[in-house]
């Protein structure tokens, strides 16, 4: 087994939300449920009572309760949840009405923002006003082009106060790419900023704002925050109304639109390049519970706790950590480069506003490693309790460096699941140990396994990540998929009426889980399948790497191992680096996973959500086009892997 590096207090543990909701589940179901794994059985064995305690117990509230919990269990997709609920999600998000912190919210520039969930409730009031105003209802799309602002929270709030449906990009995105996205859902307003920081320079967008809206018809009303410059001109962008000039009343509360169940709230993107993203809608009722139970249960979240995410609005870890407003926590908003001025930045945040939860990506906490700081030498992280990290395997040495030099009392929660859930299948939990390099546990509710290729349940072997029961947080739908035809392919053709999630996973003996990177990634030499991950581990503990990137090459009727590095400023790869990389992957995995080609570029090419794209690189060294482009932050660097000789011998 692989060692503890942290264990919860015994009396802490008992007094967790989660400690209760099990003694209380356990008297539900008749029978004691004395550790976790029965727990956890129990939670998907029980499906119906797991989900109807849920909604009893985590404070869902609701205009009209539900008629029955659960319909058609057996089917997925076709399993019905929560029949006859109608509620709003704005009033799930606002239980507050006091002059304490709601939202605080820092910028790059060093401004900050504080608003009280009076203010907060007074602002979506206003905006759900002028919403109404332009003639959004029920059903209708927002659409949004911002930063990670609270006039951001703010949009989506009034967007589900009308029942109307909210997608939103961050503004790095190029023309091209918004289209991709919005042009499928036609919005009926667009919320946008002019402008935005980063690594210290200010970016103006108002120019690609107007080239939007001039393709975008159904478009009415375009709120502009003028967040970049106060004064900003708005003449160029059509139906421009400038956010600041809207009037608010302090005493003014939303008015809530009760809506079904399933009812459209958010409307996520697929990376998309392989081709336009796909546009997956997740509803109201099951995105509220499923982030309650992540909240309340596996994150512990308590009121007024200041919990944080390092996340654009492009990113699905936004409309995930907004949730927690309905555990009452106070969100902690940054919006910038992480490392400007340098990779202290967010470390500063945490001391300067006592952040309980810090929340980020596997690749800023490795980021930070390489950079040599080590943050509990200069800040006082005493009310940090819980890290945690998605967006890629976080690494067992990045599990050692988080305990060695940020913190070595705190929960580090590895949390693994994705835009089709917009939640998690794996995740943290405060009743159990943490092990070095695994997450904790499969999530209460979930009926997460992983398989074999012959579909048979495997642990201690890696295979694919499936789930094989209903669960409430499945996509309502793919936008203009009216048959189900791409969603039941995206999902369920492997394995019929079991959810593939497309992850390469590994249950171990402890009950822990492994993600070994995405299943379509794999690489296959020699008929052995190995995950990208598994070589990362290994390259990126070698100092002069700074990054990494792996994919499958056909070569001679066979599969061989091509690896990518990034390396520091003024290394050069020369034979005896490249003879270290490969000795150190054959010295800690096996023969089959050492490159047959390494090769050094100067950019590893990412999605505008930061993840590295392996399969766009693949296809780019076999000679195949790229669909989509406008899905990467810096397409630019797929020219580095074009016609490299060094793949050709």
């Amino acid at each position: 087994m692989n060692p503890v590096l942290w264990s919860p207090d015994p009396n802490e543990a008992a007094a967790t939300a989660m400690a209760g909701f099990q003694r209380r589940f356990a008297e539900r179901v008749g029978r004691p449920l004395e550790d976790w794994e029965s727990f956890w059985r129990a939670s998907v064995d029980e499906l119906a009572a797991f989900w109807a305690q849920a909604w009893d117990e985590l404070g869902v509230v609701a205009d009209t309760p539900p008629t029955r919990v659960l319909a058609d269990g057996d089917r997925m997709p076709g399993a019905r949840w929560f029949e006859g609920a109608r509620l709003n999600f704005a009033r799930n998000l606002l239980p507050r009405d006091d002059a304490s912190a709601a939202l605080i919210a820092h910028g790059e520039d060093g401004r900050r923002t504080e608003v009280s969930w009076a203010e907060l409730q007074a602002r979506v009031a206003a905006i759900e006003t002028v919403l109404a105003e332009a003639g959004v209802l029920a059903g209708d799309r927002v659409a949004a082009v911002v930063a990670n602002i609270p006039e951001a929270v703010i949009g989506m709030l009034a967007t589900a106060a009308l029942g109307g449906t909210w997608s939103s990009c961050s503004p790095d995105f190029g023309v091209q790419g918004i289209l991709d996205r919005f042009g499928q859902i036609e919005p009926k307003v667009l919320v946008a900023v002019d402008g935005y920081h980063y690594a210290g320079k200010p970016v103006d967008i108002r120019a690609k704002l107007a080239e939007v809206v001039r393709a975008l018809p159904s478009v009415e009303r375009v709120l502009v925050v003028r967040y970049l410059d106060p004064a900003a001109d708005l003449a160029e962008i059509q139906h421009a109304v400038a956010w600041d000039e809207l009037a608010v009343d302090p005493a003014a509360r939303p008015r809530f639109t009760p809506v079904p169940f399933d009812q459209p709230l958010y409307i996520l993107y697929s990376s998309g390049t392989t081709g336009k993203p796909k546009a997956i809608v997740h509803g109201v009722g099951g995105t509220l519970v499923q982030h309650l139970k992540e909240h309340k249960l596996h994150g512990d979240v308590k009121p007024g706790e200041r919990v944080f995410y390092f996340t654009t609005c492009g990113w699905m870890m936004w409309n995930w950590i907004a949730s927690a407003l309905a555990a009452e926590a106070t969100l902690l908003l940054y919006d910038g480069s992480p490392f400007h001025p340098g990779p202290e930045r967010l470390f500063a945040l945490a001391e300067t506003e006592g952040m309980a939860v810090f929340g980020t990506s596997a690749k800023y906490i490795d980021a930070v490693k390489k950079s040599g700081l080590r943050p509990r030498d200069q800040f006082d992280l005493s009310k940090l309790r819980t890290i945690l990290s998605t967006g890629s395997p976080l690494l067992p040495e990045s599990f050692d460096f988080v305990y060695e030099a940020i913190k070595p009392e705190l929960l580090l929660g590895s949390i693994s699941g994705g835009t089709d859930i917009v939640s998690c299948f794996v995740l943290n939990n405060p009743m159990l140990p943490v092990r070095r390099g695994e997450i904790q546990c499969r999530g209460l509710g979930m009926a997460v396994d992983v398989w074999n290729e012959r579909g048979e349940p495997v642990v201690g072997e890696k295979g694919e990540l499936v789930c094989t029961k209903p669960f409430p947080a499945m996509p309502v739908s793919f936008w203009n998929d009216p048959a189900g035809t791409r969603y039941h392919n995206a999902y369920f053709a492997r394995f019929p009426g079991v959810w593939c999630h497309g992850d390469f996973a590994q249950i171990t003996d402890s009950g822990g889980i492994v993600i070994h990177g995405r299943s379509d990634a794999v690489l296959n030499p020699g008929g052995v399948r190995i995950g990208t991950a598994e070589i990362y581990r290994q390259v990126e503990q070698i100092d002069e790497v700074m990054e990494a990137l792996c994919v499958g090459q056909q070569w001679e009727g066979d599969v061989r191992v091509v690896l990518f590095v990034r390396l520091r400023d003024g290394v050069e790869l020369d034979d005896a680096l490249v003879e270290r990389i490969k000795r150190r992957i054959r010295a800690e995995t096996t023969p089959r996973h050492v490159p047959a080609r390494i090769v050094q570029v100067t950019d590893i090419p990412r999605t505008l959500s930061g993840k590295i794209v392996e399969l766009a690189v693949r296809d780019v060294i076999h000679g195949r086009a790229i669909k989509n482009t406008e899905a990467l932050a810096n397409p630019e660097a797929l020219d580095q892997y074009r016609d490299r000789p060094e793949l050709h011998g």
